[in-house]
């Protein structure tokens, strides 16, 4: 019988090395080396045809990032969100800077409760998975980013499957993802605003597997208000991390989201370069964080 920590079978579990070997072999096989093989035209994203569907499926299932290109009309938020209903997408994450319709809008703001996050300012993004200071109930399994106006120049994306990532690791030595893998790997510190307690400490693992036996990865390259448990493979295992994600790997994807196109993965790794505004083009993107896995991944 599967539970949350038992799995019935995975090829995450340390426990079962010719199991690991037949999924590594079968990851590796016709693995996208170009960012164009991520890319599908979706013509009405709130009637996605068969061929769509299938198509997304097939890259999420190899890579677990899909980008996609609407025609015509620019998309609204609902016609995102209902984009997303088609891939089994349902329960947002109605995190705090979210709109009252839980997707939130990515702009530069100044003021206000957005004052000091990063993501709503130019500047850079270090690699991450959304939603890592979430509560372990509340992880977040499933992003969908789409970008509604580019900025003028900048705000470029790249992209790493975690399980790519894992892969690498475990190669090199197992001891890194049974670090990894302890409870108390990596914990945020609560988050508190005038004095008032909004959010609680988090504590949990970097890598984990799901009931059905998938991994998931929670992750921030942040050096502030960031705790590393304090042993020798997890301090290892961190600073591998870091240095495969400086690296030239021929795994990683970039590319700059243009209007109405985006993104859509199983909360993979990803960082976003500064950018500049100017003039009328003010860079804006949607993004509906999901507790739902994309469905048949």
């Amino acid at each position: 019988m599967k539970t949350a920590h038992h799995p019935s079978y995975s090829p995450f579990a340390l426990t079962d090395t010719p199991g690991y070997l037949r999924w590594r072999d079968a990851k590796l096989q016709d693995y996208p080396r170009h960012v164009s093989e991520l890319m599908v035209d979706i013509a009405d994203p709130h009637a996605l045809t068969t061929v769509e569907q299938s198509t997304l499926i097939r890259i999420l299932r190899k890579t677990n990032v899909a980008l996609y290109r609407i025609s015509g009309e620019p998309a609204s938020k609902a016609a995102i969100r209902q984009f997303g209903v088609q891939l089994g997408l349902h329960r947002l994450d109605g995190n705090l800077c979210a709109d009252e319709d839980s997707i939130t809008s990515l702009r530069v703001v100044e003021d206000g409760r957005h004052r000091g996050y990063i993501p709503y300012t130019n500047k850079p993004l270090s690699w991450h998975t959304d939603g890592y200071y979430n509560p372990m109930e509340r992880q977040v399994r499933a992003i969908l980013m789409h970008c509604a106006t580019p900025a003028s120049s900048g705000g470029e994306n790249a992209l790493l499957d975690p399980e790519i990532l894992y892969l690498l690791l475990r190669d090199e030595d197992p001891a890194l993802i049974s670090a990894l893998m302890h409870p108390q790997a990596m914990s945020i510190p609560p988050n508190a605003e005038g004095g008032e307690e909004i959010r609680g400490e988090t504590v949990g693992p970097v890598f984990s597997i799901l009931p059905e036996g998938q991994l998931h990865m929670r992750y921030s390259a942040r050096t502030r208000n960031i705790h590393w448990r304090e042993d020798a493979d997890t301090q290892r295992a961190v600073t591998r991390i870091n240095e495969i994600l400086a690296s030239d790997t021929p795994y990683l994807f970039r590319y700059r989201l243009r209007a109405n196109e985006g993104v859509i993965t199983n909360n993979v790794l990803h960082n976003r370069s500064g950018f500049q505004d100017e003039g009328d083009s003010k860079r804006l993107l949607y993004r509906a964080r999901y507790y739902d896995r994309i469905a048949e991944t």
